[in-house]
């Protein structure tokens, strides 16, 4: 007997499958369950749910429970994807967060102000980026869970600033993270085997300390040479537009909008996908049942024509408005 699922239901289920948090998935898994039609064709489907919200539940229960407390430097990923920044004392990180984000930060002058990592959520247009303001990252102590840290994050953002010199800051950090196997991706030649490392961008913060434009620039060329560099002030609030562009564009997504024959696309709640992603596996994403009974999709993008027909193998592109036919 066929579950005939409403609408509604697949649209909170899109919501539960882009959800970062261990609360948002089981809120939306109660939704789902309580929308769901009651009926035997459903009976299988709901069980499913069931078992998916129990095992939820014992997820929260155990970290709170007596010894099983969470890390505290433990960052439940959220949003499109987590990018941590990183940087040594003094650079400005904290700021930056609190700049791009609703987080609240600890903020002074003098260094390591930061000693727990600190999250918020970056909104760039219509989707949420989650950034990460890590402890500095500086020679007298580095945290043993720093490393973990990092290596949960999709992507990093290095932020160096006046008045220390860019350049000997970007080799201090290369040579602390070296020493815990990790590495920045450098574009002047390939990271160490066995290092992990992660998409990377540069940030030049405090350039409202730079007065001089010359001085501005030649930083820039020179680290530009790194890694793509983007010149901010936080304090100003100069640059963060292009910032938040940039940070979106590190994790290597693009955003489609997918739309029921007959109806308009929601532009409000896209997919976030990775990069070369096809259409067949946007369905697999949506509901299994949509992969499994796939039969082919139209496609409204830059790359086709309106409407274009399309088979599974067509690469999801920045944009694209995809209507699945089974």
């Amino acid at each position: 007997m066929p579950a005939n699922l409403p609408p509604q239901y697949f649209e909170v289920e899109k919501k539960y499958r882009e959800a970062r948090s261990t609360s948002e998935k089981l809120r939306y898994l109660e939704e789902m369950l309580a929308i769901m039609p009651k009926h035997k064709g459903t009976d299988k489907l709901k069980a499913d749910l069931r078992r998916r919200i129990a095992q939820l539940k014992d997820m929260g229960s155990a970290r709170k429970g007596p010894g099983r407390r969470t890390p505290a430097y433990l960052v439940e990923a959220e949003g499109a994807g987590q990018v941590a920044l990183i940087g040594p004392p003094n650079t400005g990180k904290s700021s930056l967060v609190a700049a791009l984000t609703n987080a609240a930060p600890p903020v002074a002058d003098y260094p390591y102000t930061t000693r727990i990592p600190t999250s918020g959520m970056m909104q760039f247009e219509n989707v949420q980026v989650q950034l990460v303001d890590t402890p500095p990252l500086g020679e007298d102590f580095i945290e043993p869970w720093y490393p973990d840290l990092l290596r949960r994050a999709d992507a990093w953002a290095v932020v160096l600033a006046p008045p220390e010199d860019p350049l000997a800051q970007w080799h201090a950090c290369n040579a602390l993270l070296a020493d815990l196997r990790l590495t920045l991706k450098s574009r002047r030649g390939p990271p160490a085997g066995g290092f992990d490392s992660r998409p990377a961008l540069l940030i030049l913060n405090k350039s409202d300390l730079l007065p001089d434009p010359e001085e501005l620039e030649l930083y820039r060329e020179i680290m530009a040479e790194l890694l793509p560099t983007h010149v901010v002030s936080a304090e100003e609030g100069s640059g963060l537009d292009e910032l938040r562009a940039a940070l979106f564009g590190i994790l290597g997504l693009v955003r489609v909008y997918t739309r029921a024959p007959g109806k308009a696309a929601n532009f409000q709640a896209p997919f976030t996908v990775p990069v070369r992603t096809t259409v067949f596996e946007l369905a697999g994403r949506i509901h299994h049942d949509l992969g499994r009974r796939f039969k082919f999709a139209r496609v409204w993008g830059q790359s086709t024509f309106q409407g274009q027909r399309v088979q599974r193998e067509y690469c999801l592109q920045e944009g694209d408005v995809v209507e699945i036919h089974v």
